[in-house]
């Protein structure tokens, strides 16, 4: 199965079902099944955000100490790959039309011209599986390795 990593507390929101999209510096043509690896960086900053911070009070994490590294967590289905088109406030555009508001654009960087990589059909593990990421997409097996 693909896989990403993805630092944390943004991992840990995409586990929770309150991030959608994952944004990033490239696109993908990828679609499909994939792992959801949280890295072993936590971004402590973010966490004091405090629509981040009050997100995961919400889910009883109220500490970056309370978020796991170096596992994976979840798994996704990858739907589809959208060019940011414009971004104003918490409003933000994709150059196929659809738009996005709130949170989901506080959670991420719309900055335009990133790609948001939209994710769906969450399903996460009982417990998360220890594993060693990678840059890009990668190849993740199951195992813990």
């Amino acid at each position: 199965m693909k896989a990403i990593t993805i630092k944390q507390p943004w991992a840990t929101l995409i586990a929770l079902r309150e991030k959608q999209f994952e944004t990033r510096s490239w696109q993908t043509k990828y679609r499909g099944p994939i792992a959801i690896h949280a890295g072993k960086q936590i971004d402590k900053e973010a966490c004091e955000d405090s629509w981040i911070k009050g997100v995961l009070v919400e889910h009883g994490i109220t500490s970056w100490q309370q978020l796991p590294t170096g596992v994976v967590l979840a798994t996704a289905e990858l739907v589809e790959c959208h060019k940011v088109g414009a971004t104003l406030g918490y409003a933000s555009i994709f150059d196929s039309g659809k738009s996005i508001n709130g949170l989901e654009v506080a959670f991420g960087d719309y900055t335009e011209g990133r790609y948001a990589w939209e994710l769906d059909n969450v399903k996460v593990f009982p417990e998360p599986i220890p594993a060693k990421g990678q840059l890009s997409l990668w190849e993740w097996d199951g195992d813990s390795s």
